[in-house]
């Protein structure tokens, strides 16, 4: 019979497993925050009620289950597919290996649609939505914008949808198709996307964390320009007058998504950096006199 277990030994048994293995070494790894989220998790507790009863003792079932998820983790899991959830723009976002885990940097397209048309209404449209969270952050922002977001993958869109769902956030629409087919002839106000971007060559997609994402969402083979440019080329037979463009990209790629926006006849075409200084998502106007 497995003897019982507090929640200080469990913690403490995790950073040490976490410490020890490649996903929780170097300045970004997190080893105390992932095993507090994993216990919580496992659990059922907050991480404030586990920090202030460190003497809890865990059920011998939640103990394995915690254990469990600290080997995947020390496998360099992403912590997002672990727990099912990943906070963006504040909100609790389901998350499976169907789609990537949203990124703080992804907010930066966030901010700038919504500094960029404050008015209380507009159509949107969110090309590549995969969990939904671009679409779900603009839809609670905004409520009575409408907007459409699109997906190649039907395992992200249903994805997507659940979590539209379970906010309560009416004013999305999901459709499934790559980039601009769904679109048919509309127009939009704004046109946002966090394509996939990386190339085909790039050591970043040999990191043990993003060998657990969906490949086709990160790489689209190549110099990772592909996508960028479909967007770009695409985008002014979907946009309305002075409506804008807006696009993620890789930290290194700025000057040549601006270089494809100029040449598309894009007006007012600038990069924005993110919180960590890189130039990381690029916007330009179309129509603009």
């Amino acid at each position: 019979m497995t003897a019982p277990v507090t929640v200080e030994t469990l913690l403490a048994e995790g950073v040490q497993r976490l410490r020890a293995a490649p996903a929780g070494a170097g300045p970004d790894g997190t080893p105390e925050l992932d095993v507090q989220l994993l216990l919580a998790h496992s659990v059922g507790l907050s991480r404030a009620q586990l920090q202030s009863h460190p003497e809890t003792v865990a059920a011998a079932p939640q103990a394995q289950q915690y254990r469990l998820l600290v080997a995947r983790r020390a496998a360099g899991e992403p912590l997002a597919y672990l727990t099912g959830s990943r906070e963006f723009w504040s909100l609790p976002v389901t998350v499976s290996p169907d789609v990537l885990v949203p990124r703080p940097e992804s907010e930066l397209l966030v901010e700038r649609a919504l500094a960029l048309h404050p008015a209380a209404t507009a159509r949107v449209a969110d090309l590549g939505t995969g969990s939904g969270a671009l679409a779900l952050a603009l839809a609670s922002e905004r409520p009575h914008w409408r907007i459409l977001a699109t997906d190649l993958s039907r395992p992200a869109l249903a994805v997507a949808s659940a979590n539209a769902a379970r906010l309560g956030l009416t004013n999305i629409e999901f459709r499934h198709g790559a980039w601009f087919e769904p679109l048919a002839r509309e127009r939009f106000d704004l046109v946002v996307s966090n394509p996939p971007y990386i190339a085909a060559d790039d050591a970043a997609l040999r990191a043990p964390a993003l060998s657990f994402e969906p490949l086709q969402a990160l790489s689209p083979g190549g110099d990772g320009l592909a996508d960028l440019r479909t967007l770009v080329r695409g985008a002014a037979a979907h946009l309305a007058t002075r409506g804008w463009l807006l696009l993620e990209h890789g930290a290194t790629q700025a000057a040549a998504v601006r270089h494809e926006l100029v040449l598309a006849g894009f007006a007012h075409v600038r990069s924005h950096r993110d919180l960590a200084a890189f130039e990381r998502m690029t916007e330009g106007q179309h129509g603009q006199i």
